[in-house]
Order: C-alpha cells, then structure tokens, then sequence
C-alpha cells in the first residue's frame, strides 16, 4: 500500500460525507496518494453509501475527489501488489459491492471529475448515475499495462457507457482519453471549466431532479440499473414492474392531480 495505507487503523477517515439539506457530498480524501481506493477506502465508501441509503430525505448525491488533482487515480497498486490470486479476488468483490451500493441508492450520485479518473477511479464513476467533468480531466482503463484487467466492474459497465467496440479499444490498449473524446463518446454527460462550475452545475442538476416525485426517480433509477445489458423482453418486463410500483405510490396520484387540475404538484415522495 501506500505510505498513507500503511498507517491502517490509525488514519483518519479517507472518506467524508457531508450533508447540505437533501444532497450528501461523498469526498475521498487522499490527496497525497491521488485518492487511489485502498481496501480501507473501498470499505468505507461501502459503508457510507449503505448508510446514505437509510437516510430517506437525501435526493441526491456529489461523489468526489480531493485536492484537485485526481478525482481517483486509481487502485491502490501497493496494496494489490503482494496479494495472492484469491485475496485479490476478494478485493475486486469488494469493489464491485462498492459499485453495486451506488446502483442500489435509489438516489441519483454524480461523479464530479476533476482531475484523473483511471482504472478503479473510471470504475467507481461509471457505477454513478452521471459524470460530470472539468476541462483538466482524463479518463482511461490502464491495467492491461500492468498485466491486469480491470477488477471493478470496467469490463461490464465502460461498454454500456461507450459501445462495446470503443470500449475494447480502451481496455486493450489501456490508452487515456481526455475531456473531448469522453464528451464526444457519451461517458461525460456535461463539462465544465473548472472545479467550481462543476460542483455548481452538478448541484443545480440535482435540484431540478429534486423538484419531481422521489419515487418515481427511484423507481426509474432501479429499472435503468437492472435492465441494462438485458435482452428487450426481460429489460421491458423490468420496466413494466417498475410503471406498476409508481401507480401505487401517493405521488402518482398528487402527479396526475395536479396536471389535471393546472396546478403545481406537491410531491412527499
């Protein structure tokens, strides 16, 4: 692991989350090591958004990176480095329950990208709702270089975000891309200038999903998440689940109410 890793239990917590009424900021903070995702980081991002996930007023979610530099670079290399074949297994389902814990938040989270997202840090990124970018940011899937493929969910959702052929020439030649070509392959959904503007931008997308049913945006976030990948029968089957879930909840009816009778709904989630 790294210097700061080898601390263990005496460190600080790498990951803070703080409350603004009804968004959460999610910030790894690990500047020295560009926020890399040690197991202990990866535990406590599991737990963190396990956590956020019991808490039923948080609309929304800003999942980043500290210092500036990098929103995470990555694994962290030291760490894997002296792992045998089946406890570095046990990291990438670590990993993965990290991703799948974002999935699960009915919630929507965006990635705010400033700086590098590489390897695991792309990972983590992809497994949230959106990502948001600066014009500083670069992107890419390096662990072929390293005689590894990617652990965290890569090889399953970069396909989904970019088509399969875009991503195996990402994952094969491990080559980084930055803010043009991600925008231009859909991964980043907006750019912004720098720091500020993004973290305003993506606060201000936040709130217009906030001004809608909670639940519907729940439900929608469930079946995106569990249709993706699917054959059209079972993604549509998912979908109409999902449109049945909404008509039992009180907010469809204040919904439908409300554009019936031109007024302004009043949503209670």
């Amino acid at each position: 692991m790294t210097d700061a890793a080898a601390a263990g239990r005496s460190e600080e917590p790498a990951v803070r989350v703080e409350r603004d009424g009804g968004i959460a900021v999610v910030t790894i903070d690990r500047p020295a090591s560009l926020n890399a995702l040690s197991v202990s980081v990866l535990t406590e991002l599991e737990s963190a958004f396990e956590r956020l996930a019991g808490e039923h007023d948080v609309r929304g979610v800003l999942l980043v990176g500290a210092g500036g530099r990098a929103f995470v670079a990555g694994a962290d290399i030291r760490g894997l480095a002296s792992l045998d074949p089946g406890p570095a297994a046990d990291v990438a389902r670590l990993g993965h329950r990290v991703a799948a814990a974002i999935e699960a938040l009915p919630a929507p989270v965006i990635a705010c990208v400033d700086g590098f997202a590489l390897g695991g840090g792309l990972e983590l990124a992809l497994a949230c709702d959106l990502i948001y970018a600066t014009d500083a940011s670069g992107f890419g899937q390096p662990e072929v270089r390293l005689g590894l493929i990617p652990g965290f969910g890569g090889t399953v959702r970069l396909p989904r975000a970019v088509g399969l052929a875009r991503a195996k020439e990402l994952i094969y030649t491990g080559r980084r891309i930055g803010i043009d070509e991600a925008v231009e392959a859909g991964l980043v959904a907006r750019r912004f200038a720098d720091r500020d503007a993004l973290l305003a931008g993506a606060r201000e997308t936040l709130a217009q999903i906030a001004a809608n049913s909670a639940s519907a945006v729940g439900i929608a976030k469930r079946v995106l998440v569990a249709a993706a990948g699917r054959p059209t029968e079972a993604a549509s089957a998912l979908e109409v689940e999902g449109f049945e879930d909404a008509f039992r909840t009180d907010d469809m009816h204040e919904g439908v109410s409300a554009f019936l009778e031109k007024r302004e709904p009043r949503f209670g989630g």
